[in-house]
């Protein structure tokens, strides 16, 4: 396999390189099997497989090319038994098939076969558990290709996928079949228990009937007898039979006798241990309404079947058996009415030990929940056996695709296991049936799935594992640069101590707030502002200083807070005034707020003309009466805006009258 990469420089680089390598790591383990352009059917299990050329058993490619790579469990050899191999044998350097000893650069040459009839009946072992298969072609004119099966040497039994009932005479026998027989090409004629007709493969009859699963492979005990004049066709595990006529003999399978039905046909099982996620309601035609209930889930009984209130993969029906049972398979069908043509085409298996914890059923060596084949229309029975069986007490039956609406009838196979082990539930309540009213045909209808697992990576426990410590570094480095970033980004935008606040947003804190309400904000009267004696009147206005708060309180002596109040006690001591303020002064000022906005302090206002009006605000001093009144204009003097220039008396155009409080309740007297 041939790539270009092209790969960053930095952080972002590294990354990239990282997560190549992840992904290229883990192509190379799961295609390390299987390399080239000629491959066909390949399932490469954990102990046996099969494997073909591309096109098989039609004319293979030209100029193509394949490897296998095969591996079984250590301190075992490889037995590689061919099936058939059909090339051109005109020019043996360029078209052939090789097998070595090993994997890799250091491994030896076994035998090479250049399409003569030498192969037949041979059985080729390797040295070790490791074996490289190459398959080459050059320019042909026809020939089928290759096909081949392996195992281990725990089982000296083998037999390919293309073995017949026909081929052997013994009237019983017991082979191994491998991995990977569920092929596109090949008939199957027969049923269980009736028999296969002889020219059918037997390990693939061995999949339909049951005994072996095409993921594993399995020993199989044949038994042969007469055959009879017609064959019936029939659906299961995923292989459908073929009608057949009359042959000389035919064969069975010998089992170990746990195929027998658990109840659910004959009423050996109750009403009560059926059970459904909900139920369907449906009369039609003004009729009275009636129930499809899990009840009518009973194979083989007329009626109504069971259908689900809803069609989703939410919906479910499950059997409470009582008590543990050894579960080998299960057969469906649809509703079998003619006029409610539903069924089910594919689901999935759950089980339970108590009613309240569930499992997926899946195959050996496969994390994920295998998906049976369900029925193709909603009449003739389908067959799906568990290889390995299941031990439960409870099985849950999952629609995954269905046709119209979901509906099923059902019955379980099994026995009795032989070692059981008495165990205590209390399951949990099943819980309430939903209804439906909803008309029939006016669900959705998903299509009928042709389930074959035909590839099997090996060793897949070993990429789980890898992918386990890959995955946590990449994380960590593509992560890595972004912290960074955002703890750079936090640390030039952290906030600085020594930033000031102005005090309308103090005064907007829940603090400010909260000192507010312990501190007097009036004394017998409204919106009072109380000052000292000792302030100073200047000939000049007082500079600006930078303040970084107004200070609301007043030096010495105790202040009620109003509306905000800006005015500063000048500090030291002064003498007392003994004359009233000549014209030409003007009042005092408090120190500005801190420059936000246009601020002003509320004025001291000069009655020159010693005329009293409005409220009075007495001084501590001898024969000087202060007063403040919103209503004059002409007489009075006016705020000026907060400057940060060192003008001496504000501009012509910068006069502003500032409304003073309109209450005229005195403030009351301090000495």
């Amino acid at each position: 396999m041939d790539a270009s990469v092209m790969v960053g420089r930095g952080t972002g680089g590294a990354a990239v390189f990282i997560l190549i390598v992840f992904i290229v790591l883990l192509g190379a383990r799961s295609s390390r099997a299987q390399k080239g352009d000629g491959c066909g059917h390949t399932v490469l299990g954990v102990g046996s497989g099969s494997l073909a050329s591309l096109g098989y058993p039609l004319s293979y490619p030209s100029h193509s090319v394949c490897e296998w790579e095969i591996s079984v469990n250590a301190g075992h050899t490889v037995l590689v038994h061919i099936a058939d191999l059909d090339i051109d044998t005109n020019n043996c350097q360029v078209s052939y098939l090789r097998l070595y000893n090993g994997i890799g650069p250091g491994r030896t040459e076994i035998v090479k076969f250049c399409g003569e009839r030498e192969w037949r009946d041979a059985v080729i072992e390797s040295e070790g558990h490791q074996v490289t298969v190459q398959f080459m072609s050059g320019p042909h004119n026809n020939g089928r290709g290759l096909f081949l099966s392996y195992t281990s040497s725990q089982h000296t039994d083998l037999i390919t996928c293309l073995e017949k009932g026909e081929h052997f005479s013994e009237a019983e026998f017991s082979k191994f079949c491998p991995a990977g027989c569920l092929t596109d090409f090949g008939e199957v004629s027969g049923t269980i228990p009736h028999g296969y007709k002889d020219s059918s493969p037997l390990c693939l009859a061995g999949i339909h009937a049951g005994v072996v699963s095409n993921t594993l492979g399995g020993q199989i005990s044949v038994v042969s007898s007469k055959g009879i004049p017609h064959y019936e066709s029939s659906l299961a595990n995923n292989v459908t039979s073929v009608p057949g006529n009359l042959s000389p003999s035919l064969f069975t399978f010998k089992t170990s006798g746990c195929y027998g039905t658990l109840g659910l046909e004959s009423g050996v099982v109750s009403d009560s241990q059926i059970t459904a996620s909900s139920e369907w309601e449906w009369g039609g035609h003004g009729k009275e309404p009636t129930v499809w209930g899990p009840t009518g889930a009973r194979l083989k009984t007329p009626g109504r079947p069971w259908a689900a209130a809803n069609s989703d993969t939410k919906e479910w029906i499950q059997v409470d058996l009582k008590k543990e049972k050894k579960i080998t398979g299960i057969m469906t069908t649809g509703s079998t009415l003619p006029e409610y043509q539903f069924y089910i085409s594919s689901y999935e298996v759950l089980f339970s030990h108590d009613g309240r914890q569930w499992k997926p059923y899946q195959e050996v060596e496969s994390d994920k929940n295998k998906i049976f084949q369900g029925n193709t229309n909603y009449l003739h029975e389908v067959r799906n056996n568990f290889i390995p069986p299941i031990e439960a007490r409870f099985i849950r039956i999952c629609p995954f695709q269905w046709h119209q609406r979901i509906a099923l009838k059902m019955e379980l196979l099994g026995c009795q296991p032989h070692a059981a082990r008495p165990r205590i539930f209390h399951p949990a309540p099943p819980p309430p049936r939903r209804k439906s009213t909803v008309p029939p045909l006016q669900e959705r209808t998903t299509h009928t799935p042709n389930i074959r697992n035909t590839t099997m990576p090996p060793h897949s426990h070993d990429e789980v594992a890898l992918v386990a410590v890959l995955v946590p570094v990449l994380v960590l480095v593509l992560t890595t640069p972004v912290l960074v970033m955002v703890c750079s980004w936090l640390w030039k935008n952290r906030k600085s101590p020594e930033v000031t606040y102005e005090l309308p947003h103090w005064e907007r804190t829940v603090w400010w707030k909260s000192m507010k309400q312990l501190l007097p904000s009036k004394l017998d009267g409204d919106d009072c502002v109380r000052y000292s004696s000792t302030a100073r009147v200047d000939h000049q206005r007082p500079r600006v200083e930078p303040a970084e708060y107004a200070q609301p309180l007043v030096t010495g002596t105790m202040a009620s807070l109003g509306q905000r109040s800006t005015f500063k006690p000048e500090e030291g001591d002064a003498p007392e005034y003994d004359a009233p303020i000549p014209p030409e002064h003007y009042h005092a000022y408090a120190e500005p707020l801190p420059a936000s906005g246009t601020e002003y302090a509320t004025p001291i206002m000069i009655d020159r003309a010693n005329h009293l009006s409005g409220g009075t605000l007495p001084f501590r001093g001898r024969g000087l009466v202060a007063r403040t009144d919103s209503s004059q204009s002409a007489s009075s003097a006016y705020d000026t805006p907060k400057s940060t220039s060192d003008q001496a008396s504000p501009t012509e155009g910068q006069l502003y009258q500032v409304p003073q409080n309109t209450h005229n309740a005195p403030c009351q007297k301090i000495d």
